[in-house]
């Protein structure tokens, strides 16, 4: 069964910087699709940052030009930098994994981020 843990999660002042991880295991993970998706109070979930198995990242127009999500095959990991932090970064962020563009139903604990104005 594959399994999801993410860490890196924490308090930070707006305009902060986090490093999220996420390790993969139970699959091939050089040929799946990572992603972090975020939860925030009263909110559905959404995807902010995607990277396929070649390296092509996608981002929530939320994400652009701030966070940038990375993989390293190496250590089955998928990793989201976020910079310039913003209040309304605040949720608990996931990592995903997809094979093609299916996205799979089991999720990690998730890591808590609170940006603070």
């Amino acid at each position: 069964q594959v399994q999801l843990v993410e860490s890196g999660g924490g308090l930070v002042q707006t305009g902060g910087s986090l490093r999220l991880s996420c390790v993969v295991s139970g699959t091939i993970f050089s040929i799946i699709t990572g992603g972090w998706y975020r939860q925030a109070p009263g909110k559905q979930r959404e995807l902010v940052a995607s990277i396929s198995s070649g390296s092509k990242t996608n981002y929530a127009d939320s994400a652009k030009g701030r966070f940038t999500i990375s993989r390293d095959n190496t250590k089955n990991a998928v990793y989201l930098q976020m910079n310039s932090l913003k209040p309304e970064d605040t949720a608990v962020y996931y990592c995903n994994y997809a094979y093609g563009s299916k996205w799979a139903t089991n999720w990690g604990q998730g890591t808590q981020v609170v940006v603070a104005s």
